[in-house]
């Protein structure tokens, strides 16, 4: 993401702006961080 601007744009989007890693996509499932909130 941090040589490519376009990445992060797209996790933001996929978890409605929440800075946190890992953002896991599975079809329609988004999982945001370790414990998967």
């Amino acid at each position: 993401m941090k040589q490519d601007s376009k990445h992060m744009d797209a996790m933001l989007r996929l978890s409605k702006g929440v800075r946190k890693v890992p953002v896991i996509v599975d079809g329609d499932d988004v999982t945001i961080g370790f414990g998967g909130t």
